[in-house]
Protein backbone atom coordinates (compact mmCIF):
# COMPACT_ATOMS: atom_id res chain seq x y z
CA UNK A 1 0.00 0.00 0.00
CA UNK A 2 0.97 3.75 -0.66
CA UNK A 3 -0.26 7.22 -0.20
CA UNK A 4 -2.31 6.55 -3.07
CA UNK A 5 -4.18 3.21 -1.74
CA UNK A 6 -7.79 3.23 -1.44
CA UNK A 7 -9.23 0.91 1.25
CA UNK A 8 -12.49 -0.43 1.80
CA UNK A 9 -13.71 -1.79 5.32
CA UNK A 10 -16.92 -3.43 6.40
CA UNK A 11 -17.69 -5.54 9.38
CA UNK A 12 -15.81 -8.35 8.10
CA UNK A 13 -12.90 -7.31 6.69
CA UNK A 14 -10.79 -4.61 4.91
CA UNK A 15 -9.80 -4.63 1.27
CA UNK A 16 -8.22 -3.05 -1.17
CA UNK A 17 -7.09 -2.84 -5.23
CA UNK A 18 -3.64 -2.87 -6.37
CA UNK A 19 -3.04 0.32 -8.70
CA UNK A 20 -0.47 -1.56 -10.39
CA UNK A 21 -1.66 -5.04 -11.20
CA UNK A 22 -6.17 -4.57 -10.11
CA UNK A 23 -5.42 -7.53 -7.66
CA UNK A 24 -8.11 -7.41 -5.22
CA UNK A 25 -6.26 -7.98 -1.47
CA UNK A 26 -8.79 -8.73 1.23
CA UNK A 27 -7.96 -9.15 4.94
CA UNK A 28 -10.23 -10.72 7.64
CA UNK A 29 -10.83 -9.27 10.67
CA UNK A 30 -9.04 -11.35 12.48
CA UNK A 31 -5.93 -10.70 10.69
CA UNK A 32 -6.87 -7.27 11.06
CA UNK A 33 -6.52 -7.70 15.18
CA UNK A 34 -3.26 -9.56 14.42
CA UNK A 35 -1.26 -6.65 13.08
CA UNK A 36 -1.72 -7.86 9.27
CA UNK A 37 -3.92 -5.05 8.37
CA UNK A 38 -2.55 -2.00 6.59
CA UNK A 39 -2.60 1.22 8.92
CA UNK A 40 -6.22 3.37 9.05
CA UNK A 41 -3.66 6.12 6.92
CA UNK A 42 -1.71 4.25 4.22
CA UNK A 43 2.05 4.81 4.40
CA UNK A 44 3.52 8.08 2.90
CA UNK A 45 5.17 8.43 -0.67
CA UNK A 46 8.64 7.59 0.94
CA UNK A 47 8.62 4.79 3.38
CA UNK A 48 11.95 2.44 4.56
CA UNK A 49 11.41 -1.11 6.33
CA UNK A 50 14.23 -1.98 7.99
CA UNK A 51 14.48 -5.56 9.57
CA UNK A 52 16.21 -5.69 12.80
CA UNK A 53 17.57 -8.77 12.39
CA UNK A 54 21.02 -8.65 11.11
CA UNK A 55 22.35 -11.10 8.90
CA UNK A 56 26.07 -11.65 10.94
CA UNK A 57 27.72 -10.31 14.00
CA UNK A 58 28.69 -6.08 14.09
CA UNK A 59 31.87 -5.52 12.35
CA UNK A 60 33.71 -2.12 12.96
CA UNK A 61 33.51 -0.73 9.25
CA UNK A 62 37.25 0.70 9.65
CA UNK A 63 37.89 -2.83 9.37
CA UNK A 64 37.01 -3.00 5.34
CA UNK A 65 40.12 -4.43 3.78
CA UNK A 66 42.11 -3.02 0.50
CA UNK A 67 43.56 -5.77 -1.55
CA UNK A 68 46.28 -4.50 -4.00
CA UNK A 69 46.58 -6.67 -6.87
CA UNK A 70 49.41 -5.62 -8.92
CA UNK A 71 50.99 -7.05 -12.41
CA UNK A 72 54.65 -8.33 -12.22
CA UNK A 73 54.94 -10.05 -15.59
CA UNK A 74 58.16 -9.50 -17.89
CA UNK A 75 56.28 -6.94 -19.54
CA UNK A 76 55.92 -4.38 -16.25
CA UNK A 77 59.71 -4.18 -17.02
CA UNK A 78 58.70 -1.77 -20.48
CA UNK A 79 60.12 1.98 -19.52
CA UNK A 80 58.76 4.96 -20.16
CA UNK A 81 60.32 8.45 -20.21
CA UNK A 82 59.54 11.11 -17.10
CA UNK A 83 62.44 13.66 -17.46
CA UNK A 84 63.65 14.45 -20.58
CA UNK A 85 67.28 15.10 -20.65
CA UNK A 86 69.54 18.23 -21.60
CA UNK A 87 73.41 19.19 -22.11
CA UNK A 88 73.91 18.32 -18.39
CA UNK A 89 71.88 15.40 -17.60
CA UNK A 90 70.77 12.21 -19.48
CA UNK A 91 66.90 11.67 -19.72
CA UNK A 92 64.92 9.80 -16.97
CA UNK A 93 63.36 6.57 -17.25
CA UNK A 94 61.07 4.48 -15.40
CA UNK A 95 59.47 1.22 -15.68
CA UNK A 96 56.32 0.24 -15.05
CA UNK A 97 56.11 -2.11 -12.01
CA UNK A 98 58.88 0.86 -10.44
CA UNK A 99 55.60 3.68 -11.47
CA UNK A 100 53.52 1.04 -9.95
CA UNK A 101 55.53 0.87 -6.40
CA UNK A 102 56.03 4.71 -5.90
CA UNK A 103 51.63 4.65 -6.48
CA UNK A 104 51.63 1.95 -4.12
CA UNK A 105 53.73 3.41 -1.23
CA UNK A 106 52.03 6.52 -2.01
CA UNK A 107 48.62 5.10 -1.50
CA UNK A 108 49.61 3.30 2.21
CA UNK A 109 51.19 6.64 3.36
CA UNK A 110 47.95 8.00 2.68
CA UNK A 111 45.76 5.60 4.20
CA UNK A 112 47.97 5.39 7.03
CA UNK A 113 47.11 8.92 7.73
CA UNK A 114 43.63 8.90 7.14
CA UNK A 115 42.58 5.56 8.22
CA UNK A 116 44.90 3.72 10.20
CA UNK A 117 42.81 0.88 11.77
CA UNK A 118 42.26 -0.03 7.87
CA UNK A 119 43.17 -3.42 6.68
CA UNK A 120 45.98 -3.78 2.92
CA UNK A 121 46.69 -6.92 1.77
CA UNK A 122 49.07 -7.16 -0.65
CA UNK A 123 48.42 -9.90 -3.91
CA UNK A 124 51.13 -10.06 -6.88
CA UNK A 125 50.86 -12.10 -10.56
CA UNK A 126 53.28 -13.26 -13.04
CA UNK A 127 53.71 -17.34 -14.00
CA UNK A 128 52.82 -17.69 -10.02
CA UNK A 129 50.27 -15.99 -7.54
CA UNK A 130 51.67 -14.77 -4.05
CA UNK A 131 49.76 -13.76 -1.55
CA UNK A 132 51.92 -11.17 0.68
CA UNK A 133 48.65 -10.53 3.06
CA UNK A 134 49.72 -7.48 5.05
CA UNK A 135 53.43 -8.13 4.44
CA UNK A 136 54.63 -9.52 7.93
CA UNK A 137 53.89 -13.53 7.43
CA UNK A 138 55.91 -16.06 5.09
CA UNK A 139 53.76 -15.16 1.19
CA UNK A 140 51.97 -18.29 0.07
CA UNK A 141 52.62 -18.86 -3.74
CA UNK A 142 49.94 -20.68 -6.17
CA UNK A 143 51.38 -22.08 -8.70
CA UNK A 144 51.11 -25.01 -11.86
CA UNK A 145 47.52 -27.22 -11.22
CA UNK A 146 46.74 -24.38 -8.57
CA UNK A 147 46.33 -21.86 -11.28
CA UNK A 148 43.27 -23.54 -12.97
CA UNK A 149 41.34 -25.20 -10.01
CA UNK A 150 39.33 -22.57 -9.01
CA UNK A 151 37.35 -23.66 -5.43
CA UNK A 152 41.32 -24.33 -4.19
CA UNK A 153 42.12 -20.84 -5.45
CA UNK A 154 39.05 -19.30 -3.56
CA UNK A 155 39.66 -21.88 -0.64
CA UNK A 156 43.15 -20.14 -0.18
CA UNK A 157 42.07 -16.46 0.11
CA UNK A 158 39.17 -17.09 1.85
CA UNK A 159 40.78 -19.13 4.96
CA UNK A 160 44.40 -16.53 4.87
CA UNK A 161 44.79 -14.69 7.79
CA UNK A 162 43.42 -11.53 8.75
CA UNK A 163 45.53 -9.11 8.05
CA UNK A 164 46.38 -6.62 10.61
CA UNK A 165 46.01 -3.02 10.37
CA UNK A 166 47.89 -0.10 8.11
CA UNK A 167 49.44 1.40 11.22
CA UNK A 168 51.13 -2.13 12.43
CA UNK A 169 51.97 -3.02 9.01
CA UNK A 170 53.12 -0.01 7.21
CA UNK A 171 56.66 -0.75 7.14
CA UNK A 172 56.47 -4.51 5.89
CA UNK A 173 54.06 -4.10 3.22
CA UNK A 174 56.67 -0.90 2.00
CA UNK A 175 59.09 -3.31 2.21
CA UNK A 176 57.62 -6.30 0.54
CA UNK A 177 56.36 -3.03 -2.75
CA UNK A 178 60.27 -2.27 -2.93
CA UNK A 179 61.51 -5.88 -3.08
CA UNK A 180 58.79 -6.27 -6.64
CA UNK A 181 60.80 -7.82 -9.67
CA UNK A 182 59.11 -7.86 -12.91
CA UNK A 183 59.26 -11.78 -14.95
CA UNK A 184 56.85 -14.48 -16.36
CA UNK A 185 53.52 -14.16 -17.60
CA UNK A 186 50.07 -12.87 -16.45
CA UNK A 187 48.03 -14.87 -14.17
CA UNK A 188 45.15 -12.73 -13.84
CA UNK A 189 42.33 -14.18 -13.11
CA UNK A 190 43.02 -16.61 -10.52
CA UNK A 191 45.36 -13.11 -8.65
CA UNK A 192 41.50 -11.73 -8.75
CA UNK A 193 39.92 -14.54 -7.73
CA UNK A 194 42.25 -14.98 -4.53
CA UNK A 195 41.97 -10.91 -4.08
CA UNK A 196 38.10 -11.06 -4.03
CA UNK A 197 38.03 -14.23 -1.73
CA UNK A 198 40.64 -12.41 0.88
CA UNK A 199 38.42 -8.70 0.26
CA UNK A 200 34.70 -11.09 0.95
CA UNK A 201 35.61 -11.44 4.54
CA UNK A 202 34.32 -7.53 4.88
CA UNK A 203 31.61 -6.57 3.33
CA UNK A 204 32.34 -2.58 1.34
CA UNK A 205 36.68 -4.04 0.84
CA UNK A 206 38.08 -2.98 -1.97
CA UNK A 207 40.44 -4.37 -4.91
CA UNK A 208 42.39 -2.78 -6.93
CA UNK A 209 44.10 -4.43 -10.13
CA UNK A 210 46.82 -3.10 -11.93
CA UNK A 211 47.97 -5.12 -14.86
CA UNK A 212 49.65 -4.52 -18.49
CA UNK A 213 48.55 -7.48 -20.58
CA UNK A 214 46.03 -9.70 -20.95
CA UNK A 215 45.91 -12.99 -19.16
CA UNK A 216 47.44 -15.83 -20.62
CA UNK A 217 47.69 -18.21 -17.45
CA UNK A 218 45.65 -20.24 -15.30
CA UNK A 219 41.70 -19.49 -15.12
CA UNK A 220 40.50 -16.88 -17.34
CA UNK A 221 43.31 -16.86 -19.35
CA UNK A 222 41.83 -15.30 -22.74
CA UNK A 223 44.37 -16.56 -25.35
CA UNK A 224 44.76 -20.52 -26.06
CA UNK A 225 48.09 -20.52 -26.07
CA UNK A 226 48.44 -24.64 -27.26
CA UNK A 227 46.53 -27.53 -28.35
CA UNK A 228 47.47 -28.68 -24.75
CA UNK A 229 46.32 -25.43 -22.73
CA UNK A 230 42.80 -25.21 -21.35
CA UNK A 231 40.35 -22.71 -23.56
CA UNK A 232 39.69 -19.09 -22.90
CA UNK A 233 37.28 -18.70 -20.41
CA UNK A 234 35.43 -15.51 -21.30
CA UNK A 235 32.73 -16.32 -18.72
CA UNK A 236 35.31 -16.55 -15.67
CA UNK A 237 34.74 -12.64 -15.21
CA UNK A 238 31.29 -12.62 -14.91
CA UNK A 239 31.14 -15.30 -12.55
CA UNK A 240 34.09 -13.52 -10.06
CA UNK A 241 31.89 -10.07 -10.47
CA UNK A 242 28.61 -11.81 -9.46
CA UNK A 243 30.44 -13.23 -6.61
CA UNK A 244 32.31 -9.88 -5.83
CA UNK A 245 28.84 -8.10 -6.05
CA UNK A 246 27.16 -10.87 -4.05
CA UNK A 247 30.05 -10.18 -1.12
CA UNK A 248 29.42 -6.36 -1.79
CA UNK A 249 33.66 -5.89 -3.01
CA UNK A 250 34.34 -3.21 -5.39
CA UNK A 251 36.76 -4.48 -7.47
CA UNK A 252 38.55 -1.54 -9.50
CA UNK A 253 40.86 -2.26 -12.60
CA UNK A 254 43.48 -0.01 -13.93
CA UNK A 255 45.47 -1.42 -17.08
CA UNK A 256 48.11 0.88 -19.15
CA UNK A 257 47.99 2.67 -21.95
CA UNK A 258 49.08 1.11 -25.13
CA UNK A 259 48.77 -2.87 -24.74
CA UNK A 260 45.76 -4.69 -25.50
CA UNK A 261 44.64 -5.81 -22.03
CA UNK A 262 41.60 -7.37 -23.27
CA UNK A 263 39.86 -4.64 -20.54
CA UNK A 264 36.25 -5.85 -22.45
CA UNK A 265 36.51 -8.97 -20.63
CA UNK A 266 38.71 -8.20 -17.67
CA UNK A 267 35.97 -4.96 -17.22
CA UNK A 268 33.27 -6.75 -15.71
CA UNK A 269 34.55 -7.01 -12.41
CA UNK A 270 34.56 -3.82 -12.08
CA UNK A 271 31.35 -3.20 -13.77
CA UNK A 272 29.69 -4.92 -11.70
CA UNK A 273 30.92 -4.19 -8.48
CA UNK A 274 30.48 -0.54 -8.67
CA UNK A 275 34.30 0.19 -9.47
CA UNK A 276 36.95 2.17 -11.49
CA UNK A 277 37.64 1.23 -14.93
CA UNK A 278 40.90 3.12 -16.99
CA UNK A 279 43.71 3.24 -19.12
CA UNK A 280 46.76 4.56 -17.33
CA UNK A 281 50.45 4.97 -17.50
CA UNK A 282 53.23 6.06 -15.28
CA UNK A 283 52.58 9.61 -14.58
CA UNK A 284 48.70 8.47 -13.72
CA UNK A 285 48.56 5.79 -11.88
CA UNK A 286 49.22 7.64 -8.04
CA UNK A 287 46.11 9.84 -9.17
CA UNK A 288 44.09 6.84 -10.26
CA UNK A 289 44.87 4.44 -6.96
CA UNK A 290 43.73 7.56 -4.58
CA UNK A 291 40.86 7.97 -6.67
CA UNK A 292 39.75 4.02 -6.36
CA UNK A 293 40.58 4.51 -2.77
CA UNK A 294 38.21 7.21 -2.61
CA UNK A 295 35.22 5.12 -3.64
CA UNK A 296 33.13 3.69 -0.42
CA UNK A 297 30.27 1.55 -1.01
CA UNK A 298 27.05 3.23 0.81
CA UNK A 299 24.58 -0.25 0.02
CA UNK A 300 25.45 -3.82 -1.04
CA UNK A 301 23.17 -6.73 -2.63
CA UNK A 302 21.06 -3.71 -4.27
CA UNK A 303 17.88 -4.48 -6.19
CA UNK A 304 15.49 -2.39 -7.94
CA UNK A 305 12.03 -3.20 -8.56
CA UNK A 306 9.38 -0.82 -10.37
CA UNK A 307 6.25 -1.13 -11.00
CA UNK A 308 4.00 0.20 -13.29
CA UNK A 309 0.60 -0.37 -14.28
CA UNK A 310 -1.17 -3.05 -16.44
CA UNK A 311 0.09 -1.96 -19.89
CA UNK A 312 2.94 -0.62 -19.32
CA UNK A 313 6.14 -2.35 -20.49
CA UNK A 314 10.01 -2.02 -20.16
CA UNK A 315 11.55 -1.45 -23.39
CA UNK A 316 14.85 -4.00 -23.74
CA UNK A 317 14.38 -5.51 -20.33
CA UNK A 318 10.91 -6.43 -19.50
CA UNK A 319 7.36 -6.96 -21.84
CA UNK A 320 5.68 -6.57 -19.17
CA UNK A 321 4.67 -3.75 -16.17
CA UNK A 322 7.22 -5.01 -13.49
CA UNK A 323 10.67 -4.43 -13.48
CA UNK A 324 13.62 -5.81 -11.58
CA UNK A 325 17.17 -4.95 -11.76
CA UNK A 326 19.83 -6.44 -9.93
CA UNK A 327 22.51 -3.47 -9.20
CA UNK A 328 25.02 -4.93 -6.81
CA UNK A 329 26.79 -2.20 -5.09
CA UNK A 330 26.41 1.32 -4.58
CA UNK A 331 28.86 4.11 -4.02
CA UNK A 332 28.59 7.95 -3.88
CA UNK A 333 26.75 9.83 -7.07
CA UNK A 334 25.25 6.52 -9.19
CA UNK A 335 22.29 7.02 -11.66
CA UNK A 336 20.09 4.93 -12.56
CA UNK A 337 17.30 5.25 -15.21
CA UNK A 338 14.38 3.21 -16.56
CA UNK A 339 12.77 3.71 -19.79
CA UNK A 340 8.89 2.90 -20.45
CA UNK A 341 6.46 2.55 -22.97
CA UNK A 342 2.42 1.74 -23.71
CA UNK A 343 1.45 -0.78 -25.62
CA UNK A 344 -0.14 0.33 -28.54
CA UNK A 345 -3.88 -1.68 -27.69
CA UNK A 346 -3.46 0.49 -24.46
CA UNK A 347 -2.82 3.87 -25.29
CA UNK A 348 -6.60 4.93 -25.83
CA UNK A 349 -7.21 4.07 -21.81
CA UNK A 350 -4.25 5.87 -21.12
CA UNK A 351 -5.11 8.83 -22.58
CA UNK A 352 -8.41 9.09 -20.48
CA UNK A 353 -6.66 9.27 -17.14
CA UNK A 354 -5.23 12.14 -15.28
CA UNK A 355 -2.13 10.50 -13.84
CA UNK A 356 -0.25 7.02 -14.30
CA UNK A 357 1.10 5.68 -10.40
CA UNK A 358 4.63 4.58 -10.66
CA UNK A 359 6.24 2.73 -7.32
CA UNK A 360 9.92 2.32 -6.66
CA UNK A 361 10.96 -0.60 -4.75
CA UNK A 362 14.65 -0.40 -3.59
CA UNK A 363 16.24 -3.59 -1.49
CA UNK A 364 19.53 -3.58 -0.41
CA UNK A 365 22.01 -3.61 2.87
CA UNK A 366 23.51 -1.03 4.07
CA UNK A 367 27.18 -1.29 5.16
CA UNK A 368 26.70 -2.44 8.86
CA UNK A 369 24.51 -5.35 7.05
CA UNK A 370 20.67 -4.08 8.22
CA UNK A 371 18.15 -5.13 5.45
CA UNK A 372 16.39 -2.83 4.24
CA UNK A 373 13.82 -1.99 1.81
CA UNK A 374 12.87 1.46 0.44
CA UNK A 375 9.30 2.81 -1.36
CA UNK A 376 8.55 5.28 -3.15
CA UNK A 377 5.52 5.84 -5.02
CA UNK A 378 4.39 8.78 -7.49
CA UNK A 379 1.99 9.47 -9.90
CA UNK A 380 3.12 11.19 -12.99
CA UNK A 381 0.79 13.30 -15.26
CA UNK A 382 -0.65 11.63 -18.54
CA UNK A 383 -0.94 14.65 -21.54
CA UNK A 384 -2.73 13.61 -24.99
CA UNK A 385 -0.18 16.16 -27.21
CA UNK A 386 2.70 14.24 -28.70
CA UNK A 387 4.24 17.89 -28.97
CA UNK A 388 6.75 19.00 -25.65
CA UNK A 389 8.34 22.35 -25.58
CA UNK A 390 11.82 21.56 -26.38
CA UNK A 391 12.65 24.07 -23.14
CA UNK A 392 10.60 21.54 -20.62
CA UNK A 393 12.67 18.63 -21.32
CA UNK A 394 15.80 17.31 -18.85
CA UNK A 395 18.56 17.01 -21.29
CA UNK A 396 20.31 15.53 -18.12
CA UNK A 397 18.55 12.70 -17.47
CA UNK A 398 17.67 11.96 -21.62
CA UNK A 399 21.47 12.20 -22.00
CA UNK A 400 22.44 10.02 -19.39
CA UNK A 401 20.26 7.69 -19.77
CA UNK A 402 21.01 7.52 -23.15
CA UNK A 403 24.72 7.02 -22.43
CA UNK A 404 23.76 4.24 -20.44
CA UNK A 405 21.22 2.30 -22.78
CA UNK A 406 23.32 2.20 -25.41
CA UNK A 407 26.81 1.38 -23.53
CA UNK A 408 24.74 -1.54 -22.32
CA UNK A 409 23.35 -2.53 -25.73
CA UNK A 410 26.57 -1.95 -27.37
CA UNK A 411 28.37 -4.83 -24.71
CA UNK A 412 25.67 -7.05 -24.95
CA UNK A 413 26.11 -7.55 -28.64
CA UNK A 414 23.09 -5.55 -29.63
CA UNK A 415 24.81 -3.78 -31.74
CA UNK A 416 21.81 -2.33 -34.37
CA UNK A 417 19.48 -1.88 -31.21
CA UNK A 418 22.12 1.17 -29.94
CA UNK A 419 22.45 2.23 -33.21
CA UNK A 420 18.49 3.01 -33.47
CA UNK A 421 18.86 4.87 -30.13
CA UNK A 422 21.43 6.94 -30.72
CA UNK A 423 20.05 7.93 -34.19
CA UNK A 424 17.00 8.98 -32.15
CA UNK A 425 18.63 10.61 -29.55
CA UNK A 426 20.71 13.02 -32.31
CA UNK A 427 17.58 13.97 -33.93
CA UNK A 428 16.03 14.81 -30.76
CA UNK A 429 19.39 17.30 -29.87
CA UNK A 430 18.64 18.48 -33.51
CA UNK A 431 15.12 19.53 -32.88
CA UNK A 432 15.97 20.99 -29.75
CA UNK A 433 18.50 22.92 -30.91
CA UNK A 434 16.76 24.46 -33.80
CA UNK A 435 14.59 26.17 -30.75
CA UNK A 436 17.29 27.05 -28.02
CA UNK A 437 20.85 27.27 -27.55
CA UNK A 438 22.27 24.40 -26.11
CA UNK A 439 23.69 24.50 -23.19
CA UNK A 440 27.53 23.33 -22.01
CA UNK A 441 25.97 20.11 -20.00
CA UNK A 442 23.81 19.24 -23.25
CA UNK A 443 26.86 19.77 -25.88
CA UNK A 444 28.78 17.17 -23.64
CA UNK A 445 26.29 14.45 -24.24
CA UNK A 446 26.11 15.21 -27.50
CA UNK A 447 29.71 14.46 -27.40
CA UNK A 448 28.99 11.57 -25.68
CA UNK A 449 26.66 10.10 -28.65
CA UNK A 450 29.23 10.94 -31.15
CA UNK A 451 31.52 9.12 -29.68
CA UNK A 452 29.07 5.93 -28.72
CA UNK A 453 28.25 6.50 -32.72
CA UNK A 454 31.74 6.15 -33.86
CA UNK A 455 31.96 3.17 -31.48
CA UNK A 456 29.26 0.86 -33.43
CA UNK A 457 30.07 2.03 -36.53
CA UNK A 458 33.32 0.91 -35.60
CA UNK A 459 31.96 -2.57 -34.60
CA UNK A 460 29.60 -2.64 -37.60
CA UNK A 461 32.66 -2.51 -40.24
CA UNK A 462 34.89 -4.96 -38.44
CA UNK A 463 31.33 -7.49 -38.19
CA UNK A 464 30.54 -6.78 -42.38
CA UNK A 465 34.21 -7.93 -42.64
CA UNK A 466 34.42 -11.17 -40.56
CA UNK A 467 30.44 -12.34 -41.19
CA UNK A 468 28.86 -12.70 -44.35
CA UNK A 469 25.67 -12.88 -42.89
CA UNK A 470 26.10 -9.32 -41.31
CA UNK A 471 22.47 -8.83 -40.16
CA UNK A 472 22.10 -12.31 -38.30
CA UNK A 473 25.09 -11.22 -36.17
CA UNK A 474 24.00 -7.57 -35.28
CA UNK A 475 20.75 -8.81 -34.59
CA UNK A 476 22.38 -11.15 -31.92
CA UNK A 477 22.72 -11.08 -28.00
CA UNK A 478 26.10 -12.38 -28.31
CA UNK A 479 28.45 -10.27 -26.05
CA UNK A 480 31.27 -8.16 -27.43
CA UNK A 481 34.56 -8.83 -27.19
CA UNK A 482 36.58 -7.18 -29.66
CA UNK A 483 36.66 -3.87 -28.40
CA UNK A 484 39.69 -2.58 -28.13
CA UNK A 485 40.39 -1.32 -24.87
CA UNK A 486 40.35 2.45 -25.21
CA UNK A 487 36.92 1.63 -26.69
CA UNK A 488 35.83 -0.81 -24.06
CA UNK A 489 37.14 2.14 -21.24
CA UNK A 490 34.49 4.54 -22.75
CA UNK A 491 31.62 1.85 -23.17
CA UNK A 492 31.87 0.66 -19.56
CA UNK A 493 32.09 4.48 -18.26
CA UNK A 494 29.14 5.25 -20.50
CA UNK A 495 27.56 2.99 -18.92
CA UNK A 496 27.88 4.70 -15.24
CA UNK A 497 26.84 8.05 -16.63
CA UNK A 498 26.11 10.87 -14.14
CA UNK A 499 24.52 14.02 -14.65
CA UNK A 500 27.03 16.97 -15.67
CA UNK A 501 27.49 19.00 -12.81
CA UNK A 502 25.77 19.59 -9.09
CA UNK A 503 22.76 21.61 -10.55
CA UNK A 504 22.05 18.67 -13.28
CA UNK A 505 23.30 15.95 -10.92
CA UNK A 506 20.17 17.31 -8.56
CA UNK A 507 17.76 17.62 -11.18
CA UNK A 508 18.39 14.01 -12.89
CA UNK A 509 17.79 12.77 -9.54
CA UNK A 510 14.17 14.47 -9.21
CA UNK A 511 13.06 13.87 -12.52
CA UNK A 512 14.48 10.56 -13.09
Amino acid sequence: MSSMSNSQTNPHSTTWCCEFCGKQNVLSQSEVKMGRSPLCTPPGRDVLYVDEEIDADYMNLEDMLVVFCVDISGSMSVTSEVSPGNSMRSPTYVSRLQGVQEALQMALTSLLKSSPHRRVALVTFNDEVTIYGDGTGIPLSLRDWALVDYDHVREQGEKYSTPHCIAETHQCLTQRIKELREHGATALGPAALVSVAMASQFTGSKVIICTDGHANIGLGQLEQESAHSPAPSPYFYNQLASHAAEKGVIVSVMTFEGEDCRLAEVGKLADHTGGRINIVNIGTVATEIQSALADSVLATNVVATLLAPDGVYFPYEEDNHKLEREIGNVTDGVEITFQFGVRPDKVDSFQRRDRVPFQLQLSFKTRDLKKVTRVITQQKRVTTSSWVWAGSLNMSVLGVHCAQLCARLTMEGRILEAQNQLKAQQDLLKDISEQKPIAKEESIYGNWISTMSMICEDLTTDSQQNSSDTTTLLASRTPVTGLSDEAAKVVYQMKRAKSVGEKGRKAAMLDS
